[in-house]
């Protein structure tokens, strides 16, 4: 199963650790570090040139900054396994 996070970007679901609201969790400073230091390593990919709303982690340490919400991709991960039940 994959998760759309925006424009044509698509990942495996088995390969997302955590779905993070951007504006809730930036307040601390481990976050904000975890961040920068995926930037400066070049493990963050952008989605979309908009305001992201969210993160995710993904395995090997891969961010994606997604213009979604966190509780919209939730919203597609439950629609796409309703589908499938």
């Amino acid at each position: 199963m994959y998760l759309h996070l925006g424009q044509n970007v698509v990942v495996p679901e088995d390969d997302i650790i955590g779905v993070f609201d951007l504006d809730n969790t930036t307040s601390s400073r481990i976050t904000r570090d975890f961040l920068a230091k995926a930037e400066n390593t070049g493990r963050v990919i952008s989605v979309s040139d908009e305001l992201p709303r969210s993160f995710i982690v993904c395995n090997e340490n891969i961010v994606y900054l997604s213009q979604l919400s966190p509780q919209t991709l939730q919203k597609r991960t439950e629609t796409m396994k309703g589908i499938l039940i």
